[in-house]
């Protein structure tokens, strides 16, 4: 197990000693640094698959509203 040193301002830790008061304070840091894991890997995701999109429509040519409408049509049953 690793331990680590982090400076917070004093009203953060106040605040976070108050309302998790009782329980092992090390279990809930690495469960939010976790968190914070899963959460940078989400943005970077949703970047990668933004980016997939914009370069798609970059080699797409435009489609006219009445094209969409016919394709809506078209595609209903």
């Amino acid at each position: 197990m690793a331990t680590v040193n982090f400076s917070v301002p004093d009203k953060v830790k106040v605040k976070f000693n108050r309302a998790f008061a009782g329980e092992n304070k090390s279990n809930i840091i690495a469960r939010l640094m976790m968190q914070a894991v899963e959460e940078r890997r989400m943005q970077k995701e949703r970047a990668r698959a933004i980016d997939s999109i914009l370069r798609r429509r970059r080699t797409q040519k435009p489609v006219s509203n009445s094209q969409i409408r016919a394709a809506r049509v078209a595609g209903r049953p």
